[in-house]
């Protein structure tokens, strides 16, 4: 089955929509406001589209948040039914701070096709398209590292690494360091964190590190379009997680999810700047119109570019 073309420019408008909303409050100091006002536009926006959407991902459990929470049926119930992933406002301290890399993102896919993934960590590695068996979660960075240099027919020292900059992460990035592997590093932004492999333009050849899990299945989404590699694994270090993890239906806690396991089948994806970044600009508001970058994606038609769109404001 696959997702009407259609629904590509409704979820342009949600995203659009949502990142404008949340400009409103860029450089306000206040990452609350601005997550905010993106979730509550993405929620009067999807539920005007002819589908049966529920939130796979969200904002949280019902009891943490009252708007995209986990489970909320959304869309005015003609229509398809779809899985939702959202993140309304990825890179909040961007928005409030105003810094480069504040996007808002949705994903959709069939029902049941979306994984429901857990509020936890997750151990992640993306890449372009690489043959199978060059690049694994399993092995070590050395040998993940130098199989990649080979298979792109490069010096070790000419592959970049995108890896987000936390404690966590030191012992990685002092050994590609060691490795004369370039950095770039990146203070939050996990999904645009991995977008970086889709294209070589961005000069990012690998993403890898421990991230949010909800963010890993919303960067599959895009990267699934772009027939890139993506593997991730939970981590579940805590009672509460292992528990709802197995309420989720999760029963091997160490399983390594390869990208078809994530996002199975046709799927949308939309991710709208709110602050400039290298991969999208942020949105322009003049007199009564506002201008907004969107990276779509729609597997099935192999649809996949940035869409800029000047709309009215509606008064």
């Amino acid at each position: 089955m696959t997702i009407d073309k259609k629904y590509i420019d409704h979820f342009i408008n949600v995203s659009s929509k949502a990142a404008l909303a949340s400009s409103y409050l860029v450089g306000k100091k206040d990452k609350i406001a601005a997550d905010q006002a993106a979730v509550d536009s993405m929620r009067t926006e999807l539920n005007k589209i002819d589908m049966n959407g529920q939130v796979v991902i969200g904002e949280g459990s019902l009891d943490e948040a009252p708007m995209l929470y986990t489970g909320e049926l959304l869309g005015n119930k003609k229509g398809p039914n779809f899985d939702i992933a959202v993140d309304p406002v990825e890179g909040t301290n961007f928005a409030a701070n105003n810094l480069p890399g504040a996007i808002s993102v949705i994903a959709i896919a069939e029902k049941g096709n979306l994984f429901n993934a857990p509020e936890t960590y997750m151990n992640k590695i993306a890449t372009g398209n690489v043959e199978k068996g060059v690049i694994d979660l399993d092995y070590l960075l050395k040998k993940n590292i130098s199989n990649l240099a080979e298979f792109m027919n490069k010096d070790i020292s000419s592959i970049t690494a995108c890896i987000l900059d936390r404690p966590r992460h030191k012992k990685i990035i002092d050994e590609l360091k060691n490795l004369k592997v370039n950095l770039k590093l990146i203070t939050d932004g996990d999904v645009l964190g991995a977008l970086y492999v889709s294209d070589p333009k961005y000069n990012v050849d690998i993403f890898l590190g421990v991230g949010g899990g909800p963010e890993g299945v919303l960067a599959a989404s895009a990267l699934d379009a772009y027939g890139c590699h993506f593997q991730g694994r939970f981590i579940f270090d805590n009672d509460k997680d292992i528990s709802d993890a197995k309420k989720m239906g999760i029963t091997n806690l160490n399983k390594k999810y390869e990208l078809n396991e994530i996002v199975k089948g046709d799927s949308i994806f939309c991710a709208t700047g709110i602050t400039t970044s290298d991969v999208l600009s942020g949105i322009e508001i003049s007199n009564n119109a506002y201008i907004g970058e969107t990276l779509v994606t729609h597997k099935s038609s192999n649809f996949k570019k940035i869409i800029k769109r000047t709309n009215f404001i509606k008064e």
